[in-house]
């Protein structure tokens, strides 16, 4: 029954108590406009105003016939009224200066638990513990909606100043809704003058008086803002007509037309949605879901119903109705269908010219191209006619999967803000970023004199954005193929504007425009390449230095067949593996020589390794290898390909592997020590210095058809065939001194069978060392040395030795490093 005040200040204090009340007070709320004066809501029906100070209240308001609940403040500035709720499930509003109940709204079936005046819409809430909420207009009363979430009764209301949403607390739970638009209701002119409507307030600002020069992008517009007064309906909506000449506000089911400069009524009427045309004399309004009436010059000039309802409409060159069919298209003279669509729109966007128009979904948006000359055609042949209207009334240029909060068009670009807070434009198929924005912005306006765009947020801020007209205008007149107006406009952008334009036109396949307007170098050359222009491109690769760029030249060369340049392009890149294809595809025998000597330099063992071999410098591979501790691969490399190096090369591994293992290092065999071991050695040496000296002959590549191939040669068995000769003899040659095929075969005919093939006794070799030197079992005798006793010595070397037990990772036997070049 008491009223306690305490003072935080002074550590919790009790400063005053009020007595008056004679049962429970259940709620206090201070005034919002007076903070010295509070009001107060008892179980004894009634409801008190008090005054700090005073330990009586100032007044009290009587009516309820149950106990009061709660009590809430309206917080706008045009009226001194208060609400209360109590169990007589009744909600009153009091106007506490003339004390005195101005409306009673009835509707709940249990007790009222919470009230309030929202600080931001013109509602009232009222929550009951049968469970519901509901919302009433805050001028008229109307009941507009009821909310019911199933969580039993209501509690309390929440509301926050400068926030659409509203908080409601249940027995089961809580939950947080949101009322009303978000977009706020502002609209600019052409001439950037700005109208917005704060609460019922509509306010204006100019653009003229700021310093364009000091405008940074994204950043807060210091706007002298001047009050127009008061609007007789809560603005929902606020638009200016074309012309810029007069703004309509829309709200509470209906609307007012007022002259933009001095806020005069000019004309009003009921309306669920109004939308101007084109023609800035001509708008329509959408009365109910099935009538629609089109004005002019402030007259009504005709009222139509649509076939399936009118959701809602939408204007521009065309009206724009949404139905469950679809969105419909009438022609504003004549009303007659232009077109109906299958879609479900969500807003319509028409540029200035009436040519382009943006249909936008919940999910995507579409563009299309309206054909005025398709739709005079059909109205004098009415067979083309059908139920949906003209078919090629519309083309369409284009789809983009992306939610568009809101647009416009300047030119035939397509501005728009996403549900991501991008700030985005379509043009031509492509879409520039404009700009990443940190919270939900709404499109105003463009001014071309300004080259800036201009947006709004909900708590009416106004921010801008720098957007050259030039760039828009070069990219509409390259959509349009209007190329002489482009070439004018070009020299009006930016440099540093140039290269988004030639990403544009790259996209639209003019290419060779491209790289004349780009001013990026890493663009230039990509379009260079893609033209195949050679001389371009070689002088971006020159100015760069970038080995990407000379590969990609000098793959570009190849294909047009400039060697040459592919030559110098690739030893620019240090590509020793393009300069090796090129050499050896050109047969250049003195280019394979430089590029093994530069590899080698260059430590590319592989190309220089490749080089020499394909020179036939064998003992020049050999060394390469042991250079590059590729020890193992010179070792068999000497057993095949020099037979002579093979105890030198064998002594180096030794003293490898010894590093490792001592015994498997010893028990690698050496064929001056291990003859028996090396099977027709000696006659490998011969073939060594026989092929030696073919190898010092140059062949033209044209008589390859004469010469036998290598891998059909059988070096050891022309040694034999020519064996009664004491001397090392050249095998048959022909007039150009070159081995001729088949000679061998005929002359070993009837004679000796020939010896298994070079392939198969290396293999054969290989088997019966296994590694280290294992002696063959049926070798013949040498030297008095039987093959048993060899067996024993190695036996005995290799006395409890497990090869799977060493250690060789400090030996590399791959060849890796052979091939990571």
């Amino acid at each position: 029954m008491l009223i306690k005040l305490w003072n935080w200040e002074k550590n919790w204090v009790c400063q005053q108590v009020f007595e008056g009340h004679t049962h429970y007070v259940m709620e206090v709320k201070v005034n919002p406009k007076d903070n010295n004066t509070f009001a107060s809501a008892s179980l004894d029906k009634t409801v008190k105003v008090w005054q700090l100070g005073s330990a009586q209240p100032n007044f009290t308001l009587e009516g309820h016939e149950k106990g009061v609940n709660c009590v809430d403040y309206y917080m706008g500035g045009d009226k001194p009224y208060l609400i209360s709720g109590a169990d007589d499930r009744m909600v009153k509003i009091w106007d506490y200066q003339n004390k005195t109940c101005v409306q009673t709204l009835e509707g709940h079936a249990q007790n009222i638990a919470s009230v309030s005046f929202h600080p931001e819409l013109p509602i009232i809430l009222t929550g009951s513990e049968d469970g519901t909420v509901k919302i009433w207009h805050a001028n008229t009363y109307r009941l507009e909606t009821t909310l019911n979430y199933g969580l039993e009764r209501v509690w309390s209301i929440g509301v926050l100043r400068g926030s659409n949403n509203v908080a409601l607390g249940y027995d089961e739970g809580a939950i947080l809704i949101k009322l009303g638009r978000e977009e706020p209701a502002m609209s600019m002119d052409a001439g950037g003058k700005i109208i917005w409507a704060k609460h019922s307030e509509l306010q204006q600002a100019s653009l003229k008086a700021l310093e364009k020069e000091e405008i940074q992008d994204g950043e807060r517009l210091p706007l002298a803002v001047k009050d127009m007064g008061s609007c007789e309906v809560y603005p929902q909506t606020v638009q200016h007509n074309p012309n810029g000449r007069f703004v309509v506000v829309c709200g509470d089911g209906e609307y007012i037309i007022y002259t933009a400069m001095a806020l005069r009524n000019k004309s009003f009427g009921s309306a669920q949605e109004f939308v101007w045309a084109a023609d800035s004399s001509e708008y329509a309004v959408r009365e109910s879901s099935s009538s629609i009436k089109l004005f002019k010059n402030f007259k009504e000039r005709k009222s139509f119903k649509p076939e399936f309802g009118a959701e809602n409409i939408f204007g521009g060159a065309l009206l724009g109705v949404k139905s469950v069919s679809g969105l419909a298209f009438y022609d504003w003279e004549t009303q007659e269908l232009v077109r109906r669509i299958e879609i479900q729109p969500r807003a319509v966007y028409w540029s200035e010219t009436g040519e382009l128009c943006c249909i936008v979904t919940d999910e995507s948006y579409f563009v299309l191209k309206y054909q005025p000359d398709a739709v005079a055609a059909a109205a004098e042949n009415p067979e083309k006619i059908t139920e949906d209207g003209i078919e090629d009334a519309f083309d369409v240029l284009g789809e983009v999967s992306e939610t568009v909060k809101t647009g416009l068009w300047v030119g035939d670009c397509f501005i728009y803000t996403n549900s991501v807070n991008r700030l985005n434009y379509y043009v031509g198929g492509e879409i520039v970023t404009v700009s990443h924005l940190d919270r939900t912005m709404y499109l105003l306006g463009y001014i071309p004199q300004d080259n800036r765009l201009y947006l709004g947020d909900k708590e009416l801020n106004v921010v801008s954005f720098q957007l050259l007209l030039s760039v828009l205008e070069y990219q509409t007149a390259v959509m349009r193929r209007d190329f002489d107006t482009a070439d004018r406009v070009l020299p009006t952008v930016p440099k540093e504007q140039r290269t988004r334009v030639a990403h544009f036109l790259e996209k639209q396949g003019f290419k060779k425009q491209a790289l004349a307007v780009s001013s990026d170098a890493e663009h230039k050359f990509d379009l260079a390449i893609q033209l195949g222009d050679l001389e371009n491109a070689y002088n971006l690769a020159k100015e760069s230095a970038s080995e990407q760029k000379w590969k990609q030249l000098a793959e570009l060369a190849t294909s047009q067949a400039k060697f040459e340049l592919a030559q110098q392009c690739l030893h620019e890149a240090q590509d020793h593996g393009g300069l090796l294809l090129l050499a050896t595809a050109a047969g250049n025998a003195d280019m394979v020589t430089k590029l093994g000597i530069q590899a080698d330099q260059a430590g590319k063992h592989n190309v220089s390794f490749l080089s020499y071999f394909l020179l036939g410098d064998l003992e020049r591979c050999l060394e390469i290898l042991l250079a590059s501790n590729r020890v193992p691969e010179a070792a068999f490399f000497a057993r095949t390909y020099l037979p002579s190096e093979i105890s030198r090369v064998v002594e180096l591994w030794r003293v490898q592997l010894g590093k490792v293992n001592e015994k498997a290092g010893q028990s690698l065999a050496d064929p001056k020590d291990y003859a028996n071991l090396f099977p027709d050695y000696a006659a490998s040496l011969q073939a060594q210095q026989m092929l030696a000296g073919e190898r010092t002959k140059v062949i033209p590549a044209e008589d390859w058809k004469d010469i036998m191939a290598n891998y059909e040669r059988k070096p050891l068995e022309e040694l034999n065939a020519l064996a009664d000769e004491e001397d090392l003899i050249d095998e048959p040659l022909d007039d150009k001194d070159h081995p001729i095929a088949g000679a061998v075969e005929e002359e070993l005919e009837g004679g000796e069978p020939s010896k298994p093939e070079e392939e198969k006794l290396l293999d054969d070799e290989l088997d019966e060392l296994d590694f280290i030197g294992e002696p063959s079992k049926h070798e013949e005798v040498v030297t008095g040395i039987t093959t048993e006793d060899l067996e024993a010595e190695l036996e005995m070397d290799l006395d409890n030795l497990k090869l799977d037990d060493i250690d060789t990772t400090d030996v590399n036997l791959d060849d890796e490093e052979l091939l990571e070049d």
